[in-house]
């Protein structure tokens, strides 16, 4: 099966590049591609999407994105199987509400090919620090007060979580520093930080949502 994700910033496309080949059987000729955007923004109320193409806004391109893969998907021979995946925040979001509208977003794009939806709670950040083991083997000087009182999934500012743990003066100093700064940092994490994960004990639900999804599909393709 071949395997097509979306995620909203550069970080993620680090870490699933990483975690992908330890999560699905790489040798049964799974194959697949991660595309990194610049921010989720949000979906167009009417589907619609009047942003310009070069932002590279996830959800404000998502209908649009997802007619076009359906389209490319659905023009592959019979027995090429594949399958788009679009990973996203939560962020301060209602999760409810937001897998719901993801899904209204699906089903009025009216596809037939294979497209999912895996939402990190609160922030992808949480997936690393689903595996604190793995953040300690990095980041041997990680402040395990900090780790050790945080709650898989929690709504509780995630990055900075894991900034105030492993970063030298933490989220407060790093934020100063702008988000250009911020978002090359989290890319460092992901690439410390991901090469030690072990994808089969990671405590964060979303992961293991997406793990599991991952699984799934790339089994059931090899039946």
């Amino acid at each position: 099966m071949y395997f097509e994700i979306l995620v909203e910033d550069l970080s993620g496309k680090k870490a699933l590049d990483i975690l992908i080949p330890k999560i699905i059987d790489m040798n049964a000729g799974h194959t697949f591609r991660v595309h990194s955007y610049k921010g989720s923004g949000h979906i167009p109320r009417d589907l619609q999407s009047v942003s310009d193409p070069s932002k590279r806004i996830l959800l404000e391109r998502l209908p649009k994105l997802i007619q076009g893969y359906d389209k490319t998907f659905s023009s592959c021979a019979d027995n090429y199987a594949a399958v788009l995946i679009v990973v996203c925040d939560l962020d301060n979001r209602c999760f409810r509400e937001f897998r719901q509208e993801l899904s209204n977003c699906l089903e009025k794009s009216a596809i037939k090919s294979q497209i999912y939806f895996c939402i990190a709670i609160e922030e992808g950040e949480a997936w690393y620090l689903g595996d604190i083991n793995a953040i300690k083997i990095a980041y041997p000087h990680a402040k395990s007060a900090i780790l050790d009182s945080y709650i898989n999934d929690s709504i509780c500012g995630t990055w900075e979580k894991l900034a105030d743990a492993i970063y030298r003066g933490g989220a407060k100093q790093l934020s100063k520093l702008g988000g250009a700064s911020v978002g090359q940092e989290k890319t460092v994490w992901a690439e410390n930080i991901s090469p030690q994960m072990n994808v089969d004990i990671n405590r964060s639900p979303s992961f293991g949502y997406f793990r599991d999804k991952l699984r799934h599909l790339s089994q059931e393709e090899s039946r």
